[in-house]
């Protein structure tokens, strides 16, 4: 019990005349988009992307000469780290 051809014409005829013929053109448009970009993506997948450099670190360092200036520092990394 397979599809025939003229189940095949009569199924194609009834979702032209639900969504006619614009429509149809439409989403055959963005079909092939998805598949050429779907292509065009798979092609890229296999070369390396480009290494961003890295962002310099950036450190601060507390002088202890002042014994009273280094009780009002505040360890910002200390209250952000969890």
């Amino acid at each position: 019990m397979g599809l025939s051809t003229t189940h095949l014409i009569i199924f194609l005829v009834i979702i032209v005349v639900i969504f006619g013929t614009k429509k149809l053109r439409n989403i055959g448009s963005d079909l092939g988009g998805a598949v050429k970009g779907f292509k065009d993506g798979m092609k890229d997948g296999g070369e390396k992307p480009p290494e961003a450099p890295a962002a310099p670190v950036h450190t601060r360092q507390v002088s202890t000469a002042a014994p009273a200036a280094a009780k009002e520092t505040i360890d910002v990394e200390a209250k952000t780290k969890h």
